[in-house]
């Protein structure tokens, strides 16, 4: 190739790359009118001096919101006592056993009462240290760059997780009360402790990975994963404590008088006083408009147990939803419920409502996308579980407003509560799991069809913390 060849490719080359870069990019001349796009309106000047030092919640907050003013319900169900997370995405625990608390609270008329949230925790996290374990075996043949097992390694364990947690975990393990079992630090802050048996897990799951190549025997490897779950097992108890194989407890009454004292073990605590067929008896329920409504989705791998069920879910329209929710709120009967929680929350007044904050006003811009819309561009998705215990109904029967018993302590919200508008439950509101006498006899027979297998890395699918 001669000189003038090469030097006109290089020309055209370089004229190409420039004419790629600049093609779409934020040029002298494209910044140039951005900035005349730019007022210079004194309102504009006074909200740019309010917004640099000043939140802009406190700004757009709608302090006449009518939502936030009335406290009243038409129907709620009565529970005693407010629970707390603290540092740590156990939402999904709390609100399981604050469904299950406030029967045996209502059914025993008992003062404040609580389950132990550590005691479900250690199994949960040792379930779920098994599942990436057999997981990693179980692919072991594949690549590591092959989806499920990128997806393995990036999610060896966690402290969030779905109301299958609390089916497969109570149902195996039973329950004790809080006071056999209580909170501990790592129980309250969980990432340290999430974050070393996760690198644990890691280090195991490559190892397995070597032995499977290496053409080890089916039973070797599974020996050498018991010894690895016996090294995951004490990291858990010096984290959280041993959990207890029997134990005796004091039922007390309101007033603080005895009833009865007993020896139990944890699984047969639960069958005398839940004795509740948690797989069988509960339905889970989605508003996912990206998806068809009226059908049946299973999510791979979204269980707590390698024996357990995977989160399966009959998808329906809100309005489907917020028919059973109100039959069983009106039964005195709580639900689990998640959300995405952090839209439009004040917290001060425990209210969620889209009507809360005018962004629109300050910025001088819309901020309007339909709930589909901000699920297929990852703008919203469920967060947070809580536990639904409230209804405010007109005299037509239409909801005005919802109200949940939250897991972030009783100073928060309204006196531990968050309360929703019903528009913003439309909008933000993911997941319900009711009881299967509250759902009607055609909807609950669209359980029958073969659900629609989706994977563990679908956006909508993230553990709830």
């Amino acid at each position: 190739m001669n000189r003038i060849t090469t030097t006109l490719l290089a020309v055209a080359v370089c004229g190409f790359s420039a004419f790629s870069q600049n093609n779409g990019a934020i040029t002298p001349d494209v910044l140039g009118k951005l900035k005349k796009m730019q007022g210079s309106a004194a309102a504009d000047k006074a909200l740019a001096n309010a917004l640099t030092a000043t939140d802009i919640n406190v700004l757009t907050r709608n302090a006449a919101n009518p939502v936030a003013q009335n406290k009243f319900f038409s129907n709620y169900v009565k529970s005693e006592g407010i629970t707390d997370q603290k540092s740590s995405g156990r939402c999904w625990l709390f609100t399981g056993l604050n469904v299950m608390r406030a029967k045996m609270i209502a059914k025993y008329g008992l003062g404040e009462f609580k389950f132990s949230q550590s005691y479900s925790f250690f199994y949960d996290q040792l379930e779920k240290s098994n599942l990436f374990l057999q997981g990693i075996i179980d692919n072991a043949k594949k690549p590591m760059d092959d989806k499920l097992v990128e997806w393995l390694f990036k999610n060896p364990l966690s402290d969030g997780g779905q109301f299958t947690g609390i089916a497969d975990i109570i149902s195996k393990y039973g329950v004790v009360p809080s006071d056999i079992m209580p909170e501990t630090f790592a129980s309250n802050n969980t990432s340290r402790m999430n974050m070393l048996i996760s690198y644990k897990l890691r280090q195991f799951g490559l190892e397995l990975r070597e032995k499977a190549a290496k053409g080890a025997k089916k039973d070797e490897i599974q020996k050498r994963k018991v010894e690895m779950l016996g090294t995951v097992y004490h990291m858990l108890s010096l984290f959280l404590g041993t959990p207890p194989e029997k134990f005796t407890w004091t039922m007390t009454d309101k007033s603080g008088k005895p009833i009865s004292t007993k020896e139990y073990t944890p699984k047969g605590f639960y069958e005398e006083y839940v004795a509740n067929d948690l797989n069988n008896n509960y339905v889970m329920l989605m508003n996912d408009p990206t998806r068809p409504y009226n059908k049946v989705y299973e999510i791979d791998f979204d269980r707590h147990s390698y024996d357990g069920k995977n989160w399966t879910y009959l998808n329906l329209p809100m309005d489907s939803i917020k028919a059973i929710a109100i039959r069983s709120i009106k039964d005195s009967t709580m639900m689990y419920m998640s959300c995405d929680v952090g839209k439009f929350l004040d917290k001060n007044t425990g209210v969620l409502d889209s009507a809360n904050y005018d962004y629109s006003s300050i910025m001088g811009t819309d901020f309007n996308m339909t709930k589909k819309e901000r699920i297929v561009s990852f703008a919203s998705m469920s967060s947070h579980a809580m536990t639904l215990m409230a209804v405010d109904l007109e005299k037509d029967g239409k909801p005005v407003k919802w109200e949940v018993e939250n897991s972030w302590g009783s100073d928060y919200g309204y006196r531990g509560h968050l309360i929703m508008s019903d528009s913003w439950f439309d909008g933000y509101l993911f997941r319900l799991v009711a009881e299967k006498k509250y759902i009607s006899q055609p909807t609950l027979d669209l359980l029958k069809q073969k659900a629609t297998l989706l994977p563990p890395w679908d956006p909508m699918f993230a553990p709830e913390e």
